[in-house]
């Protein structure tokens, strides 16, 4: 029985992106099966490759972004790569950039352009700000986006100030947009009959869309969510506790049945039983009482009894996992969350696996974060350049 195609197997898609936002987005494209050209500059390419843990000079984090990609360098001040990049855009199904609005304008690579070249495209466009407005010229990176979209303000404890999240988690949940944004426009391409269209993601909005009740608590109440650690006021009890052996947990028992079973199983009836604890709003106005309760009797058990003693009464809660703790752990394995790789000299490592798990058409890594430029020659023949041509441009500094 033949081996079903990846779901975007097909799709061509253009990425004309550096460090996060956008690689991120197409990265996602590639694992499902795109064919996704990254466009770098001859001049080093994507900063990224040389971001964090750097291995024999690249970017262990390079390998992961631009895995399956294949990449072409192109100097777009140079009239003759610009041209190159005219052609792969006139059959390509989406273009992926994340220049501040007006870079493509100036290299006379606007929509309006892009779309008579070739009325089928899907342009996304990730900025700070959107490609309209008052700030759109602004320069944003996705902790500007973290800032102003809401999170760094509710990100923390109350006595202290704003503090970020581990990770550029902006820069990425924009580009789950974008792919979202995408994949929308196509849709309404090959089933509703229309054209291509321009998919806008701002760093901030994209921050701002998961903020969830905030905006009609502030219209409504005038109430302003501030920072509250690691407790969620309104949502009682779901914090983090500390064991026996000095390990952290997360507990959420704020179901009623699950609080009632939580209350059960630490030996407190008397709480299990209370009426005003018996739904969420009464347990929130007791949660320091509550907090304090399961504070106490966290540090009395050593983390395996704890996590033994919730499971059994089936109440959400996990350990803080570290990578250390990942690596190791059944169910990561289980769901095959650590792909093996080799690096460039054949040293094996392991990548992070792929998400979101399809059934019938999953996705895949086929080869890692290549070396800059290592596909040039064989796109450029595919556009029908030959050997004479690709020297000829790579000595006039075209690619």
């Amino acid at each position: 029985m033949p081996t079903p195609s990846k779901p975007l197997a097909g799709l061509k898609v253009i990425e004309l992106g550096t460090l996060i936002a956008g690689p991120f987005a197409s990265r996602i494209c590639a694992e499902f099966g795109a064919q996704v050209i990254k466009v770098e500059s001859p001049d080093g390419g994507d900063p990224l490759r040389k971001w964090r843990k750097l291995y024999e000079g690249t970017s262990l984090w390079w390998f992961v972004q631009a895995r399956n990609k294949q990449s072409l360098t192109l100097n777009l001040k140079h009239a003759d790569g610009l041209e190159i990049l005219k052609k792969l855009l006139a059959d390509a199904d989406i273009l992926i950039e994340n220049f501040r609005p007006g870079v493509l304008e100036k290299l006379g690579l606007g929509w309006d352009t892009l779309h008579a070249l070739n009325p089928k495209l899907v342009m996304v466009r990730l900025s700070g700000f959107g490609q309209t407005g008052p700030m759109k010229d602004q320069p944003g990176f996705g902790a500007v986006g973290e800032s102003m979209g809401g999170l760094r303000y509710i990100t923390g404890f109350e006595d202290r100030p704003p503090v970020r999240t581990g990770i550029s988690i902006g820069d990425s949940i924009a580009a789950l947009w974008g792919v979202i944004g995408a994949l929308m426009a196509l849709r309404h391409r090959e089933v509703n009959g229309g054209t291509g269209q321009v998919v806008d993601v701002a760093l901030y909005e994209a921050i701002f869309a998961m903020m969830e009740s905030m905006v009609p608590e502030f219209d409504v109440f005038g109430f302003i969510r501030e920072r509250t650690g690691n407790i969620m006021p309104g949502i009682t009890p779901s914090s983090i506790h500390t064991s026996a052996d000095g390990k952290h947990v997360q507990i959420g028992a704020n179901g009623d049945a699950i609080f009632k079973r939580f209350m059960l199983a630490i030996g407190r009836q008397d709480l299990a039983d209370d009426p005003q604890l018996a739904s969420n709003d009464g347990r929130d106005q007791r949660r320091d009482e509550l907090y304090g309760v399961i504070d106490r009797w966290a540090r009395s058990v050593p983390l395996d009894d704890l996590m033994q003693l919730l499971n059994e009464a089936q109440v959400p809660a996990s350990r803080i996992y570290s990578a250390e703790d990942m690596f190791s752990d059944p169910q990561f394995l289980a769901r095959e969350m650590f792909l093996q790789a080799k690096l460039p000299d054949g040293k094996p490592f392991k990548m992070p696996g792929i998400v979101p798990k399809l059934s019938e058409t999953p996705g895949s890594s086929e080869w890692v974060g290549p070396e800059l430029g290592a596909h040039t020659d064989q796109l450029l023949g595919a556009l029908g350049y030959d050997s004479a041509d690709i020297a000829r441009l790579r000595e006039q500094g075209a690619i």
